[in-house]
């Protein structure tokens, strides 16, 4: 192996296990230990929703600071802040059984998964465009897939011997065991004009439409997104016969998602972005609604088409904007993620009251089913416009 080569590989390593530790451990551990903490700790489904909505307001004000922050040098040192914060937070959780405060560290949560998840992305697509490798984010997004899986079996199995408590606090001893490498591993950002051939790198912003476009298909991808991701695990538990595996079908979305950034770069590299896009969507609105036919079979058809789609839309979308702002490619990632998190806001609060209401997360699943079909129209009207802004510079 050359020394690029191996270069590439740590920095991408880095990537991998920060996204371990910052969604995986700090953000999606949640999910499995939601019905834990609901049977132990006397949480209810609205203070599950809450606690959520909470979390994804840290994951909003991370993406306010990441949209408005332009130097490198800071975005690191912010990251590294973040991944600390990870660590903390997980711990945290088992230190109380308030309310207040578990809602004050799914905050912190939030902050730490917005610095993985887009200044640590930004950073590292910036060194890949850098050092003249390919601008793809497929391995790097693997880290939550495989978050996911690790996190969901660490819960199954550990349910056997630890209660609710035990487990956050082992959560966090791995999570300092992840944040060794992906702080190390990570080098310094660099703050030439060029890469490593020589080539400029130049910011080519999309128009102000095509970002109103964006945005808003964003946001429905959100709401499609984050109704599945935080409540499946209860949702899949409270279906007839099938109690306790709602843990099995998380895993199972954790495998699925872990190989398909990989597989949406090769399939947006011969269909093209948009249309990528398009067909995540469209496999994610099936991937939401198919618990509702009843039956473990359909939860697990469920779960792979959800874990295929949900992480792979969200490449692709941060892909887009790293390609669009080389030079500072977190920038245009915080204004996507802005509206991402403000449907990660919305979303859980109203699914945990209608679920509390109608004794059933049934209506939560057909809102984000809505909403992901929403937002493909949307996507149909980019095309458009992308069309229409091509054909402008051309006769410019």
């Amino acid at each position: 192996m050359s020394d690029s080569s191996r270069q590439r590989f740590r920095v991408l390593a880095a990537g991998v296990l920060s996204l371990v530790l910052c969604m995986g451990v700090a953000r999606f551990a949640y999910t499995p230990l939601l019905p834990l903490m609901q049977d132990q700790a006397g949480l209810g489904a609205a203070g599950g929703g809450w606690l959520a909505a909470w979390n994804y307001l840290g994951y909003l004000s991370g993406a306010l600071i990441a949209a408005n922050i332009s130097n490198l040098l800071l975005k690191d040192r912010l990251y590294r802040v973040g991944m600390v914060l990870a660590v903390l937070s997980t711990a945290a959780m088992a230190a109380s059984t308030s309310p207040v405060w578990w809602c004050a560290w799914r905050f912190v949560a939030g902050l730490s998964s917005a610095a993985g998840m887009l200044l640590g992305t930004g950073l590292i697509l910036n060194w890949l465009i850098r050092h003249d490798h390919r601008p793809e984010l497929g391995i790097h997004f693997a880290g939550i897939g495989l978050g996911i899986a690790l996190c969901s079996a660490a819960v199954a199995i550990m349910s056997h011997w630890f209660d609710w408590q035990r487990q956050w606090l082992l959560f966090s001893l791995a999570a300092a065991a992840l944040l060794v490498p992906a702080l190390a591993w990570l080098p310094r950002p660099e703050v030439t004009t060029q890469t490593r051939g020589g080539q400029p790198m130049v910011d080519a912003p999309p128009s102000s439409l095509f970002m109103r476009l964006m945005m808003a298909a964003y946001f429905c991808a959100g709401v499609g997104y984050v109704v599945s991701a935080t409540f499946i695990v209860a949702i899949v538990d409270a279906l007839p016969g099938l109690d306790g595996r709602g843990a099995l079908v998380f895993l199972v979305i954790g495998v699925a998602a872990t190989p398909a950034c990989i597989l949406w770069d090769l399939i947006a590299r011969r269909i093209g972005m948009l249309n990528a896009l398009l067909a995540t969507g469209w496999l994610q609105i099936g991937g939401i609604l198919l618990p509702l036919a009843g039956g473990l079979g359909a939860a697990l058809a469920g779960a792979v088409l959800f874990g295929v789609t949900f992480i792979g839309l969200v490449s692709l979308v941060l892909t887009l904007a790293g390609r669009y702002y080389p030079t500072r490619p977190a920038k245009m990632m915080g204004k996507m993620t802005l509206s991402y998190g403000v449907a990660q806001i919305i979303a859980p609060a109203i699914t945990g009251w209608i679920a509390e209401a109608s004794g059933s997360y049934a209506g939560g699943l057909v809102l984000a089913a809505a909403a992901m079909l929403v937002g493909s129209v949307l996507l149909l009207a980019l095309k458009v416009v992308e069309r229409r802004d091509l054909s402008r510079a051309v006769v410019a």
